[in-house]
């Protein structure tokens, strides 16, 4: 297999954002939460890129080599790619035939479409770090229709005033879909990676603290009510989740909160009040505040104004 090399300086840095409007790379569809790479044949010529988005990819043909987060990988046909955002890639080695699809996700659409399946996401990324999972000819022949489904719903619809909603409705069927793939990998450890490792101990609490943190009726805020349910000390969690994932605790707490607030404003027709009491608030006051705080508006104007992102 022959393979062409990186041509620009290993210092060169780009963006996944920087590859929207590039006529090197073709975008078959963007939004502010969303991009999807139909060609990236000319990746190569790129030192390092820099993953500021959640990325799924599917190789469709040939190969590439490269370093991901200073670990060597080599991707291939029939293989998906799944990683976090900040992930760097550098080193690029391709053989002339590679292919892939591309989709990359911010935090919030992402924990949007997954909701509390976002524990499957994180044990891949964060607890088993396996970023490259091979697929069976079915699962491969499954996603590639729906691929051609996708392309045909942004396709047909470049006028229709809920295009944005309609492209979305298809990536979460499709994201759903991929996590039952993975889950099911999990549990079998066919990844052909690292994913049948014996956890050390410090991955297991992780993992539990992630299946506390999406359990369905959990809306606790504290992490020493996690730590408490775990068994171990507050300060220990934390050093758990640093060195797991480089979030702390509390970051991974109020993004899981702040989902559920998401879910409950834009996706059900709860008051104000009702969503507080659910979400263990002590009155509309604090919860309006917090709300402010960190979505920089009041719980009704996040409601009613659906551009808002988190």
């Amino acid at each position: 297999m022959q393979y062409q090399n990186s041509k620009k300086m290993q210092n060169e840095e780009v963006t996944i954002e920087s590859f929207v409007g590039n006529d090197d790379v073709k975008i078959g569809y963007s939004d502010n939460d969303i991009i999807i790479i139909d060609d990236i044949q000319k990746f190569v010529e790129f030192g390092a890129a820099r993953l500021t988005m959640n990325g799924v990819a599917i190789c469709t043909s040939g190969k590439i080599h490269s370093t991901v987060n200073s670990q060597i990988i080599e991707f291939g046909k029939n293989q998906v790619a799944v990683f976090p955002k900040n992930t760097v890639v550098t080193d690029f080695m391709i053989s002339p035939d590679f292919k892939l699809k591309a989709m990359f996700f911010t935090d919030n659409i992402l924990q949007s479409f997954l909701h509390e399946k976002m524990n499957i996401w994180n044990e891949i990324v964060y607890v088993h770090r396996s970023n490259i999972l091979t697929l069976t000819d079915e699962d491969v022949a499954f996603f590639e229709h729906f691929y051609g489904m996708l392309k045909m719903a942004i396709g047909r619809n470049m006028d229709n005033p809920y295009r944005t909603e309609i492209v979305q409705a298809f990536l979460r069927a499709a994201m759903l879909a991929a996590c039952g793939v993975l889950k099911s990998m999990i549990h079998s450890g066919l990844d052909g990676n690292n994913m049948s490792e014996k956890n050390t101990s410090s991955k297991v609490y992780f993992q539990k603290f992630l299946d506390l943190l999406h359990t369905p009726g959990n809306h606790s805020r504290s992490v020493d009510f996690y730590a408490k349910k775990l068994c171990i000390s507050s300060k220990y969690l934390l050093a758990v989740c640093k060195a797991n994932s480089g979030k702390t605790a509390s970051k991974w707490i109020t993004e899981a909160v702040l989902e559920q607030i998401h879910h409950y404003l834009r996706n059900t027709d709860l008051t104000i009040k009702q969503i507080c009491e659910i979400m263990d608030f002590p009155n509309p006051s604090f919860f309006g505040k917090y709300v402010k705080e960190h979505l920089g508006v009041t719980p009704m104007e996040y409601r009613n104004h659906k551009e808002k992102k988190i």
